[in-house]
């Protein structure tokens, strides 16, 4: 029965191959990709009510127990993000059929799509540290053909920068793993924990865990962001809500994930560096937020936000912090894919980038506007949307723990947050339109289908929030406690 766990990388790579060999077939790939979708979704929602009754999941390959065989654990946090994900995806390709274009669609475009997916989940899943390495170069490699389909100057000039970054950040990768296996003699990493504990976190360890920090900081942008905004302002639409949904909130879970599981001994070192690191992000996307006025700037200096004040979580390392971390990372996944998705409509509707390029948007699309205008105060984390109850839960964390620089930080970024998307708004959707009647780019259902169901998630998780709370509170207990985890894993 626990053969359910690999199904959400499994079922993926298995579609995305059979989808190469329908390629001339869009129509067939849509639909088989939708119900392999759904499917995955349901076997996560599955999952997560099975861990709330019998604890956490774990799959062994092969037969070959822990610590010595790859495995899969499924615990709350890795399942949330799982499903999360899984309907990102959905959503996102829901807008795609009406945008992405037969051209693109025909250059195997659901295929990647679904590898990409694999390589997400897989890593969200795995319990095996180089198994962790080998899905997130399954992911890269799916988005490095993603950014660029299209074959617009702009990105292969940055598909470039983004896939030169993210080679040296697997170097680093590979070399820290290359380290802790040579100090410790395991990869399982349950196993890696117990290890640290019987012979404390040395001086060599911590050098380690630094570099794995500096290999999660490339990828998830905390900090070292250089590469973010024009990588994320590059592809389609749906692709760019897609990485902004999903690609960053891998390197956070891993960030989370190693640091309260593996590395947690020594968090006057790492936790501290983690907490200096998301202050400056805050301040440093802040900054990039309200410097800009092209549209994919602004919504990917917002995604730098997002980062820093999610870390924040870790840094402070209680358990209404950790429970903000988890449920602000649920509430961002869909958050940023919509207002990726609104910000390249926008583009679309008026062949502008530019906000004061832009004007009077909602005279000629009065939803459309008004669901920008919700997103911007879900982001700023105005009740009862979904960003609210993270940012009360990370800021009671951080009173908590005396952490009042990194809570007036992050609580001062939501001011910056809402000042850049208001900006937008009061620019491009105000004023005298731009847009003539006979001129107007009809709004497609299939847009406004995406739209919809990522705003009806927002309010979901807002005013459901007693509904998710115990699968957060399980999460976050479980990243407290990494004993947890261990005993699942090890017996």
């Amino acid at each position: 029965m626990n053969n359910i766990i690999v199904l959400p990388m499994a079922l993926p790579i298995m579609l995305g191959i059979i989808l190469i060999f329908l390629r001339p077939y869009i129509k067939t790939q849509r639909v088989l990709t939708v119900l392999g979708l759904l499917v995955t979704i349901g076997i996560s929602i599955y999952m997560l009510q099975w861990i709330q009754t019998d604890g956490i999941i774990r799959l062994d390959f092969g037969g070959w127990e822990p610590p010595f065989g790859i495995l899969f654990v499924a615990d709350s946090f890795a399942v949330i993000l799982v499903t999360a994900a899984s309907i990102v995806t959905l959503i996102c390709l829901i807008y795609a059929f009406s945008s992405i274009g037969e051209k693109i669609e025909y250059m195997y475009f659901y295929s990647f799509v679904n590898f990409l997916l694999a390589g997400v989940n897989g890593s969200f899943l795995t319990g095996d540290i180089f198994n962790l390495y080998v899905n997130f170069e399954i992911m890269l490699l799916a988005s490095y053909v993603l950014i660029v389909l299209g074959g617009k100057r702009m990105q292969l000039r940055e598909s470039l920068k983004y896939v030169v970054i993210n080679i040296i950040s697997s170097w680093f990768f590979l070399v820290a793993i290359a380290y802790l296996y040579a100090q410790l003699g395991t990869l399982n990493m349950a196993h890696i924990s117990v290890l640290i504990s019987e012979s404390g976190q040395t001086p060599l360890l911590t050098v380690t865990s630094l570099v794995f920090l500096i290999v999660f900081a490339l990828k998830s942008g905390l900090l070292l962001y250089f590469w973010l905004p024009g990588s994320y302002s590059a592809p389609p639409t749906a692709v760019a809500a897609l990485f902004g949904g999903l690609l960053t909130k891998v390197g956070i879970y891993v960030m989370i994930r190693v640091f309260t599981l593996i590395f947690y001994h020594e968090p006057q070192i790492t936790h501290t560096i983690i907490g200096i690191l998301a202050g400056l992000t805050l301040i440093m996307g802040s900054i990039g937020a309200i410097a800009y006025k092209d549209i994919r700037q602004i919504v990917a200096y917002n995604v730098i936000i997002a980062v820093g004040f999610i870390l924040v979580g870790l840094a402070v390392m209680t358990q209404e912090a950790l429970e903000g971390a988890v449920y602000y990372l649920m509430h961002d996944m869909v958050a940023k894919s919509l207002l990726f998705l609104l910000a390249g409509t926008m583009i679309t509707v008026t062949g502008e980038k530019r906000l004061d390029n832009m004007s009077g948007l909602i005279r000629n699309y009065p939803v459309f506007g008004w669901m920008f205008f919700i997103v911007m105060l879900s982001l700023a984390g105005v009740p009862p949307l979904s960003g609210f109850i993270g940012k009360v839960l990370v800021g009671q964390g951080a009173v908590e723990a005396g952490s009042y620089i990194l809570l007036a930080l992050g609580f001062i970024s939501s001011i910056f947050v809402l000042y850049s998307l208001l900006r937008v708004f009061l620019n491009s959707f105000w004023g005298e339109t731009i847009i003539s009647f006979d001129d107007e780019v009809p709004m497609k259902k299939g847009w406004m289908v995406s739209f919809g169901l990522f705003t009806a998630l927002m309010f979901t998780f807002g005013l459901g929030a007693e509904y998710f709370a115990p699968f957060v509170a399980d999460a976050a207990n479980t990243l407290l406690n990494p004993q947890i985890y261990i005993d699942a894993v090890l017996e």
